[in-house]
């Protein structure tokens, strides 16, 4: 009934590209603050990216600051992550969650995620 698909994730080298999609359904989405999380191998999982329920604030890491867009779809039930700049210190699976709260929202309740994406950046 809820799922957060992501997609988009592979291999690149450094300097490259990438952009990362979620599609939600099953709840009202659009309703929820969208983040982007990733876990690199032996590490917690972090926050990267959360754009309110409107779309009109962002928020980001500062190891991505500059680099990385968050945005949602005219929907506001897809969200998406442009990546530029790739550095190998990016690799790690991409998540997408939904949740909402108070303060900033590296803090906020996600309630839903999805299975994650692969990025891999080689130098």
């Amino acid at each position: 009934q809820v799922q957060l698909v992501e997609s988009g994730g592979g291999l690149v080298q450094a300097g490259d590209s990438l952009r990362l999609s979620c599609a939600a359904s099953g709840r009202p989405f659009s309703t929820y603050a969208m983040g982007w999380f990733r876990q690199a191998p032996g590490k917690k999982r972090e926050f990267v990216a959360a754009i309110t329920n409107s779309g009109d604030s962002t928020y980001y890491a500062s190891s991505v600051e500059g680099r990385f867009t968050i945005s949602r779809g005219s929907a506001r039930n897809t969200v998406y992550l442009q990546m530029t700049r790739l550095e190998p210190k990016d690799t790690a699976v991409y998540y997408c969650a939904g949740g909402g709260g108070l303060g900033h929202p590296e803090h906020y309740t996600y309630d839903y995620w999805g299975q994650g994406t692969q990025v891999t950046v080689s130098s």
